[in-house]
């Protein structure tokens, strides 16, 4: 029975994923034709960089405003704080990188669009803009998550991103926008890329990227706009708000990754994950050989540096530099209060991450190089050096950026060496400011000898810029180890920045989401198989032959013995795998209901056709994987842990009462009575007071008050009714618990 059960789920299973890819096909063609269709005037857009210095350009990242009507300090500090910090910086770009509105209710539980948030998200930008003295076409910003909840069709009447973002007023309507920032002598390329769901689903599954093919498409064919042009170098950056770790790959399987590393991009910026994760969300990604599709690095990157997969020096003429680029998830303004400059020295991309909790700054300094060996080294600049490929002229000067609001009287640049085990001061010297004809800011630079400084040891010299204003105030960089030759410093990630930023979760999801229910299907169907075996598993046959197989055969065929709670569980098992889960509203004007499965959620078609479609896989993973591995999985275990608390007391009630059940030898082994004598008075004091059921008890209230907050918390988001909308996925782990324990009560 158990294997026709098996191979009917595996049957049914694989007609249901087929007849997943065949919609989801279908929709990503007309996604297609959709995104053709729209203008194109604003990619290629080139800015020409005017004033000096010539061999560096700086711009400011944003990320995560999260402006909301419940919290308008968020607002209000960015008014105060972010305008006079730009006209103070004066980048050449400003990008904002998502999440620009919260969307979210007062409890944070009801996620969809709120039209005053987004109204007074354009007034603050039109106060930045007007403040910061710069240029309105240099601001870019792109749709986060948050900016997309409930919006069924972009365009729509509750796309208010479209109708006040920057980038909706001045027309740019691309998911993906190009600008150039060409100096005299190399240009800067940026790709600004919007990956947020076409259809937006309410939170909390509204969660991933979801690049398609045809973007992938335009992001390459727009990467590759200067690779035709040799006259001046090029540096590519890339911005948009989901981490790679929180992007799923297209129909044809491939990725934003593919595309970064095949043109090796310099960075990509984004933001997502807020400071709340850690202080490392960096990770260096680097092209290897493994061709194995069970490659464990599809899924994991155990540390934020990747390890090359070939190390060889190759100086022979032509020869390929390595495929790699960095990815730099930076901090959040709804917390953090966080702002990044980025500069591009000679080719060289440094970045200072700047906390305005404490309040304006007064001074900012960023040194573009040496470059910070942790964050900021790749081999390719490593191989460069080795082969002497590097220019020179890029080398022979320690630089920094220096923003103030007072003159600048003083700047100090002090090298220390950490080998002894303490910072001891190698050099010291003054830095002098470049002096040009029309200045865009104030940089210093200092000359030194690099040679002196190149050792194998990436974090054995440490650099600090001290710069002092007139007012006599001191300001000192960030202490942080740098290495000429292009070294990298081994950081290890805390296990919270691994979880958001090591793992792979568009690709985890299904495998881990079939190995939870085959290790259900499994627990439950083996031991019901084992019933009609010669040896039987019991509590009397554990105390017998001890051993992890036998006391898991034990438990679950006692549950086997509680078949309305066995069949239950199997059921509510085939009902997870075959039928919805729930109903619920999933858009911001609330007149059309969609289900939700583990593949998806199946939602009207937004050309009116009457035509069905998954949409927000692997996002629904949020509320399929918590729901099976917190609640189900240990309901299975706690209903197998009751009825196997009830055969050991019965067994011992038995023994104290002299009512031996009877058995083919009549006998019981004399290792059990040797056992029974020794622990009776222990035997008898948990017995007794039956112990063990009363903490399976508490267990079974913790799993229930979970499963009763996660219900509560998708009642609101979707606006469900517990009884209508979801009554198999609310009521059967309850129920279930609520018969196992009457069931169990008595021997």
């Amino acid at each position: 029975m158990g294997t026709k059960v098996l191979m009917l789920l595996c049957f049914l299973t694989s007609m249901r994923i087929n007849s997943l890819a065949a919609q989801q096909e279908h929709r990503e063609e007309e996604a297609e034709q959709l995104f053709s269709l729209q203008p194109k005037q604003w990619n290629g857009r080139v800015i020409e960089v005017k004033g000096g210095p010539e061999s560096v350009i700086w711009v400011v990242q944003l990320s995560d405003l999260h402006f909301s009507v419940h919290q308008p300090d968020r607002a209000l500090d960015f008014k105060k704080i972010v305008g006079p910090a730009l006209q103070m910086i004066n980048p050449s770009l400003v990008l904002i990188t998502g999440d620009l509105t919260d969307g979210k209710s007062k409890d944070l539980l009801v996620m969809k669009q709120n039209e005053d948030e987004w109204l007074e998200y354009q007034n603050i930008i039109e106060d930045v803009v007007k403040r910061s003295g710069l240029d309105k076409n240099i601001f870019y910003d792109l749709r986060g998550n948050h900016d997309i909840f409930g919006v069924p069709v972009v365009g729509g009447s509750f796309d208010f991103f479209s109708k006040y973002s920057i980038n909706g007023q001045l027309a740019r309507r691309g998911n993906v926008n190009s600008v150039t920032l060409e100096t005299g002598e190399r240009k800067h390329l940026f790709i600004g890329l919007d990956t947020a769901m076409s259809v937006g689903l309410r939170g909390p599954t509204n969660l991933f990227g979801h690049p398609t093919d045809q973007l992938l498409t335009q992001l390459d064919s727009q990467l590759s706009q200067w690779d035709s042009q040799t006259n001046k170098p090029v540096t590519k950056i890339s911005f948009g708000h989901f981490p790679l770790s929180f992007s799923a790959s297209s129909h044809s399987g491939k990725s934003l990754k593919d595309i970064f590393l095949n043109h090796s991009i310099s960075a990509y910026l984004c933001g997502h994950l807020h400071a709340r994760f850690g202080k490392n969300l960096k990770r260096h990604h680097q092209s290897t050989s493994s061709q194995n599709l069970l490659s464990l690095q599809k899924f994991f990157q155990l540390n934020m540096q990747q390890i090359p997969s070939g190390s060889a020096k190759n100086c022979s003429f032509g020869a390929p530099s390595a495929e790699e680029f960095w990815e730099w998830e930076m901090g959040d303004w709804r917390k953090s209060r966080a702002m990044r400059i980025m500069a591009i020295d000679r080719g060289h991309v440094s970045y200072l991450d700047i906390d305005f909790k404490s309040g304006a700054k007064k001074t900012i300094v960023l040194p573009t190089f040496p470059l910070d060996s942790r964050f900021m080294s790749t081999s390719s600049w490593h191989q460069k050096y080795e082969c002497q490929h590097m220019v020179p002229s890029s080398y022979e000067t320690i630089r920094a950026l220096v923003f103030s609001v007072s003159p600048i009287v003083s700047v100090v640049a002090r090298i220390y060496d950490a080998r002894p085990g303490t910072l001891n001061i190698v050099l010291e010297t003054p830095m002098m400011k470049v002096v040009v004809d029309m200045s865009r800011g104030d940089f210093y630079a200092a000359p030194w000898n690099h040679k002196a400084f190149d050792d194998p040891s990436p974090d054995r010299f440490w650099l600090q810029i001290e710069v002092i204003d007139i007012m006599g105030r001191s300001t000192l960089s960030e202490l942080r180890p740098f290495s000429v030759n292009g070294l990298t410093t081994k950081i290890s990630w805390t296990w919270k920045e691994f979880f958001v930023m090591g793992c792979q979760w568009a690709e985890l999801y299904y495998p881990i989401f079939w190995s939870v229910i085959y290790l259900m299907l499994s627990i439950l169907l083996i031991p019901r198989l084992l019933l009609f075996s010669k040896k039987q598993y019991s509590y009397k046959s554990f105390i017998v032959e001890k051993g992890f197989f036998n006391g898991i055969a034990w438990v679950f065929q006692d549950l086997c013995r509680l078949p309305i709670t066995w069949f239950g569980i199997l059921g509510y098992l085939i009902y997870l795998l075959l039928f919805p889960w729930f109903i619920g509203q999933v858009f911001t004007d609330g007149e059309d209901k969609g289900y939700m499965t583990y593949m998806g959620w199946v939602v009207r078609s937004s050309n009116d056709n009457g035509n069905q479609e998954y949409i927000g896989s692997p996002d629904i993973m949020v509320v399929v994987l918590p729901h099976l591995i917190f609640v189900v999985l240990p309901a299975t275990f706690v209903a197998g842990a009751l009825a196997a608390e009830r055969g050991m007391f019965k067994e011992h009630f038995l023994s104290l009462s002299g009512k031996k059940e009877d058995d083919d030898s009549g006998q019981m082994n004399k290792k059990s009575q040797v056992l029974d004598k020794q622990g009776d008075r222990r035997l008898k004091f948990y017995f007794g007071r039956r112990c063990i059921r009363k903490v399976l008890l508490v267990v079974c209230l913790g799993i229930c008050w979970k499963h009763f907050m996660n219900c509560r918390a998708l009642m609101k988001a979707y606006e469900m009714n517990p009884l209508f909308h979801f009554p198999g996925y609310s009521l059967a782990i309850p129920l279930l618990l609520a018969y196992t324990i009457y069931k169990t009560r008595r021997i």
